[in-house]
């Protein structure tokens, strides 16, 4: 009897935390300066250092549960302070946040007065020192009044493309296809490994989170944006995010307590972009829905919300002249959009994760913003903004606007006083503070990172980069080469002895697979070329336009790398192949080329071992690449693989 009773004793205690078996398991707890209790001979990180076990420091109870006992005892300026998305401050470099390592003299204050506990990395470099660099962020944290860990996220850094604001260099990561490219492979499988992969990686140099996947639909072949999305295929889209979720989550609908928080991006029809000028810019704040498809642009991210992502990021973009529900759409960004974030995100999709801004849209919007750098100053990130449709609006009023819309979190801020303000000002409810301080801070919860925030830089040096995984992601970038023409059965190449000439691929790495680079075309059997599709500079005086590929998607004459195929061409078999950043335009490449790939993302070692059949390419377009820049002026922003007469249909690829 005595014994059935402490059975249920014991089992109305684990109820009452909340807790399962698994949970009575004594975790690894990391501490530098802070202190450490025990109880019931099990021990606790002393966070609040009062000597007593709190219930946000009970690791047996629930993440729910935890997190509401943190914002009980939580100052207004405090939960605000969780609000905020900050950028790691780093020494040196023009872009925020890039640098030779973190500035922790600007960080400290940031952390310990302004209470923001969550930054995005823009660091690059040796594991082990992005490890140790993690850490010291989190030694700063863990002396302040609550030690709240802190969350670092980062924009994706496995790929190819590296754009200011959009993607980090790879570094010492494993390297894999861009996204475009992994939906060219199209194997759920392959994606989730790939986000299982870069799951360990990350969070072996201490980084939490992921603004990734891009859930956004392809649509417009002009937008800058396209080599970050799936492509235009709603169902393979939503098929590759749901997958990428789950990898980097750990969980097939939840996040895992080792696994990487998924925010995916952006919600929603930012793939509509006007002429595909992108939302970075003032002048390219609009998205249009001529074919009425805005709801093809939703279907995607239905699958992320069956994954379990814990995130949602908003797009900068006002909807134009777009309906919903009988209503009109508000002519303000998705982040001020009460109609998106609440009416359409939370209560008919049902969302119940945080949901972040991109960034900076509560900044004001100076004259450099609004109407780009005058002639002769080079842009920067001086005043940017993208506040599209609130402009005129008060910084305080920014923020109330974003928070009663249904924002949680601010992206690239760390401006509490305002929101502060607005809540003392009654332009928030309290409450609406609290709801966003306890979904925050859950995350952290789940994650384990009250327990132990800390890495093994060590240990980070045998994770990232570790041969499997870079052989893994090798692999998948020859896979994902997509072959469109193969005249006369040229390919796959027996490179024993043959002469090449080349350009735009290492002879270094075409050496190593038996072929004899040659600097003389009448000296060489043939040609190969890799080069990317073409664009403007439409808008050298914006911030983001002066390095975004934008406008004309065809090779003209006198463009190097176009004279280069025709000369090619005239005397040898050429190989030819294109990165598909956007779709190019290749009715005048595809008559000169003996061989034509599209190409997204590889290594000339991951290319060759396509080329001479080592790793046979395997993609499928995951768009169309039409024919014209007629057809593409003529197409509608926001309706898939609707150009007329496409030289290449979306799917299309060859197999050796």
């Amino acid at each position: 009897m005595l014994a059935l009773r402490r059975l249920l004793l014991s089992t109305a205690i684990a109820a009452a935390l909340g807790s399962t078996a698994a949970a009575a398991t004594q975790p690894e707890l990391g501490v530098r300066d802070g202190k450490i209790i025990t109880v019931e001979g099990l021990r606790f990180r002393d966070l609040d250092r009062d000597g007593k076990l709190s219930p946000f420091e009970d690791w047996r109870r629930s993440p729910e549960q935890r997190a509401a006992d943190l914002v009980g005892r939580m100052t207004l300026e405090e939960k605000a302070g969780e609000m905020m998305h900050g950028t790691l401050p780093a020494v040196g470099g023009g872009v925020p946040g890039r640098g030779q390592g973190y500035d922790l003299a600007k960080l400290k204050p940031l952390i310990l007065e302004r209470n923001v506990t969550t930054f995005i990395t823009r660091l690059a470099g040796d594991p082990a020192w992005l490890a140790e660099q993690n850490n010291a962020v989190q030694a700063i944290a863990e002396q302040g009044r609550l030690g709240v860990p802190v969350t670092i996220s980062t924009d994706p850094r496995h790929h190819f493309q590296f754009v200011d604001g959009a993607s980090v260099a790879a570094g010492g990561f494993s390297q894999w296809p861009e996204a475009t490219g992994l939906a060219a492979i199209g194997d759920d499988t392959l994606v989730r490994r790939f986000g299982d992969i870069a799951r360990q990686e990350y969070r072996a140099v201490g980084i939490h989170q992921a603004l990734s996947p891009m859930a956004d639909l392809a649509t417009e072949p002009r937008w800058s944006r396209i080599s970050g999305t799936f492509g235009e295929d709603p169902a393979l889209v939503g098929r590759m995010v749901k997958a990428y979720v789950q990898g980097f989550q750990g969980g097939a609908t939840n996040l895992a307590a080792n696994g990487v928080s998924a925010v995916v991006k952006h919600w929603v029809g930012y793939g509509a972009s006007a002429k595909g000028f992108d939302g970075h810019n003032s002048y390219g704040r609009y998205a249009v829905f001529p074919a009425g498809q805005f709801d093809l642009h939703v279907k995607p991210f239905d699958e992320a919300f069956a994954a379990g992502v814990v995130g949602v990021m908003p797009t900068y973009a006002i909807l134009k002249d777009l309906v919903l529900d009988g209503q009109p759409l508000e002519p303000v960004g998705a982040g001020f959009s009460r109609q998106l974030l609440t009416d359409q995100l939370r209560t008919k999709h049902g969302f119940k994760g945080i949901v972040v801004s991109d960034w900076a849209i509560t900044n004001d919007c100076s004259e450099t913003c609004r109407n780009g750098f005058p002639a002769g100053q080079k842009p920067s990130f001086a005043g940017f903004s993208t506040a599209w449709g609130v402009e005129d609006l008060a910084k305080v009023d920014r923020y109330a606007k974003g928070v009663n819309a249904g924002l949680d979190q601010f992206g690239g801020v760390e401006d509490t006083a305002e929101l502060v303000a607005a809540v003392k000002a009654g332009k928030i409810p309290a409450a609406r503070i609290d709801d966003a301080a306890r979904r925050i801070l859950a995350i952290k919860f789940e994650q384990g990172l009250f327990e132990n925030p800390y890495v093994d830089a060590k240990a980070a040096t045998a994770v990232v980069g570790a041969k499997a995984f870079v052989a893994e992601g090798r692999a998948a970038q020859s896979a994902a080469l997509t072959l469109l023409e193969n005249k006369n059965g040229l390919l796959p190449l027996k490179p024993a002895g043959k002469k090449v000439w080349l350009k735009g691929v290492s002879a270094e790495a075409a050496r190593a697979q038996g072929l004899v680079p040659v600097d003389d075309l009448a000296q060489a059997d043939l040609a190969i070329i890799r080069t990317a599709t073409p664009f403007q500079t439409l808008h050298p005086n914006f911030t983001f336009g002066s390095f975004q590929h934008e406008g004309d998607l065809s090779f003209k004459d006198g463009a190097a790398d176009y004279e280069a195929i025709k000369a090619a061409s005239a005397k040898i078999p050429t190989i030819v192949a294109v990165y598909l950043d956007r779709p190019a335009i290749l009715a005048n490449v595809r008559d000169k080329a003996a061989a034509l790939i599209g190409d997204f993302g590889s290594s000339d070692e991951a290319f060759l071992d396509a080329v001479t059949g080592k790793a046979p390419p395997r993609g499928k377009l995951p768009f169309e690449l039409p024919s014209s820049m007629a057809a593409v002026e003529a197409q509608a922003e926001d309706a898939p693989h609707d150009s007329k007469a496409p030289l290449y249909p979306i799917h299309f690829g060859l197999t050796y």
